[in-house]
């Protein structure tokens, strides 16, 4: 029987990226949109709603960092622990790894620069002289991205995960097993 690894932090890693992208999807839903407001001086700026996108990004970003942690808190990042023994499992592995992390720097980076972009302009308070002026809100896709690559992460995380645990589980029984050996030395 194949090794397959533990189930709890299969289903672990699975539920904190599937929260990630859930708080993705609803900080693109309630990104911050400005309006022009006039004062009593007859100067026009623009006013901007809630800040409730930028809490949800920076919630996405949270469970996926706390997904890819306890993902690579218990496989050592592939580099402490058991070896991997040679074969398609530790190539897989070994792809699988490094596939993962540039997918999570990504979502990582859509993550915290729509969080940013979207505090920024909720706080920004800017006079309109122009005559056609439009208050800048941060744009469409910014979150969405964030999240495909958020699945993406996972996905690629299952994978790791399930080849790192049959490439480790395949070195183990390798240096368990008695090998047959033939004597070499000559008699005397």
């Amino acid at each position: 029987m194949e090794e397959k690894g533990s189930t709890l932090v299969q289903i672990l890693a699975v539920a904190l990226c599937l929260t990630a992208f859930g708080f993705a999807i609803a900080a693109e839903r309630r990104r911050s949109t400005g309006t022009i407001e006039t004062d009593k001086f007859n100067a026009t700026y623009c006013v901007y709603d809630s800040d409730v996108a930028t809490g949800y990004g920076v919630g996405a970003f949270l469970f996926l960092l706390s997904s890819q942690s306890l993902l690579m808190g218990v496989t050592k990042c592939m580099c402490f622990g058991k070896p991997l023994a040679p074969g398609g499992n530790r190539a897989w592995s070994i792809i699988y790894f490094a596939s993962s992390w540039l997918t999570f720097l990504i979502a990582e980076a859509c993550l915290i620069a729509g969080a940013t972009k979207n505090a920024y302009h909720t706080k920004y308070r800017h006079v309109v002289y122009a005559q056609n002026w439009t208050c800048e809100s941060l744009r469409k896709g910014v979150f969405i991205a964030g999240a495909v690559f958020v699945v993406f992460t996972m996905i690629l995380n299952v994978y790791y995960y399930m080849y790192f645990a049959k490439a480790t589980g395949q070195a183990a029984r390798k240096t368990n097993k008695p090998n047959p050996t033939v004597g070499m030395a000559g008699y005397a």
